[in-house]
């Protein structure tokens, strides 16, 4: 017993209140249905565990495809000793959507229909079927990691083979249904807020994850260097918060011109909740991150590059957010706030996912990696670009 209370850490007690009362109100909502343990209605269907648990844990998992992207596709191998990290995030974070999904559907034992009762032209089958291929190639991407720690070097050497087209299938079935997302709201124009509904929401979708996957990898990152005691890949995050720089740009100026040529403009200056949230998502979560991360000085400094990773994510959730319940809560009628145990059972899911993080850094080589040293690289951007020029020539 005091061997456990010894070992007993502030965040340890903290993390196992959160479990249990996520065990408890799981116990709630699987017993006595989603009326006994939500806010939801018919009128309000999807709150908390889809805006936040899905939409979010999709987009923040997309660090992974990006990076063995830019690995595996591209052929930067400088970026290899953050790419095992990435996938782990991803493949936790698809994980995770999955069990947040199963909370939120009135019949979660009937997830599996999707695989036998087709309907294409739904976009939710769409985006069920992606997320179940791409959760399977992260479990292939991040099995060498698994095989590498019992030595199984042959099965090793024969997923290293085929990595390529299992890279290139899980980045194409991530701009699927990170796009798909946001066409679940294509069908909705008289119900999602002016300031958020775009025939372009599939696009926004897309662009958003790739710069909040970015900024996940900085984050993880430097969560990960203070608690297993690693050093930091400053020069590698560096050109991270370049690129995440640019995407920002991007973000803000089809931002500006959606709205410019939809006649919008006007509801920015409009006295009303809508208003002031859509300010503070776009002042929080882009504004300020594209002027710290287009600063040299910032983008090189710890301190500078994590709090714009933590400003890019939060940003990130906000819009998530505002979407799934801002947006839509006037069409509805209703005002909608999540109930306790939504908040626990989301905050149970997170926690979850970084407890399995830090069980899998501890006792998998996650942070092993196969340096190649490199005299003198050049930009990223200039690589990429040199690459793809050689893989048409070739």
């Amino acid at each position: 017993m005091r061997d456990f209370i010894s070992k007993l850490t502030f965040w340890k007690a903290v993390a196992g209140i959160i479990l249990l009362a996520g065990a408890y109100s799981t116990y709630v909502r699987f017993t006595s249905g989603l009326a006994a343990s939500t806010n939801l209605t018919d009128q309000f269907p999807w709150g908390l565990w889809i805006g936040f648990d899905v939409l979010c844990g999709v987009g923040l998992a997309a660090g992974g495809f990006t990076m063995a992207a830019i690995v595996h596709i591209f052929n930067v191998k400088r970026f290899q000793p953050i790419l095992r990290p990435a996938l782990l995030t991803a493949f936790l974070g698809y994980l995770l959507v999955i069990i947040g999904l199963m909370y939120d559907l009135g019949r979660p034992l009937q997830i599996w229909h999707a695989i036998i009762m087709w309907n294409p032209r739904s976009v939710m089958f769409e985006v069920a079927w992606c997320v179940m291929l791409y959760t399977s190639v992260l479990a292939l991407e991040f099995a060498p990691v698994v095989l590498e720690k019992f030595n199984m070097t042959r099965t090793v050497k024969v997923l290293h083979k085929i990595s390529i087209p299992i890279v290139i299938l899980g980045v194409l079935l991530s701009t699927l249904h990170q796009s798909s997302l946001g066409s679940l709201y294509l069908i909705v124009p008289e119900k999602l807020y002016a300031l958020w509904y775009t025939p372009y929401l599939p696009l926004f979708f897309f662009v958003s994850a790739l710069t909040v996957g970015c900024a996940m990898v900085i984050f993880e990152a430097f969560l990960s260097a203070r608690a297993f005691a690693r050093g930091i890949e400053m020069n590698l995050l560096n050109e991270l918060g370049r690129i995440a720089a640019v995407l920002l740009a991007v973000c803000l100026t089809m931002r500006f011109v959606d709205a410019y040529q939809r006649d919008v403009l006007g509801l920015l200056f409009v006295a009303r909740p809508e208003t002031y949230l859509y300010w503070l998502e776009l002042i929080v979560g882009i504004v300020l991150p594209l002027l710290l991360l287009s600063s040299s000085r910032v983008r090189h400094s710890e301190r500078g590059l994590f709090v714009s990773s933590i400003l890019v994510v939060l940003g990130f959730i906000m819009n998530r957010l505002n979407i799934t319940v801002t947006g839509m809560e006037r069409s509805a009628g209703v005002s909608y706030f999540p109930s306790w145990m939504e908040l626990s059972i989301t905050l149970a899911i997170v926690t979850f996912g970084f407890v399995v993080f830090s069980f899998a850094a501890k006792y998998l080589p996650v942070f092993e990696h196969e340096a190649e040293h490199e005299p003198a690289p050049k930009p990223l951007a200039e690589e990429l670009i040199e690459n793809l020029s050689y893989v048409s020539q070739h």
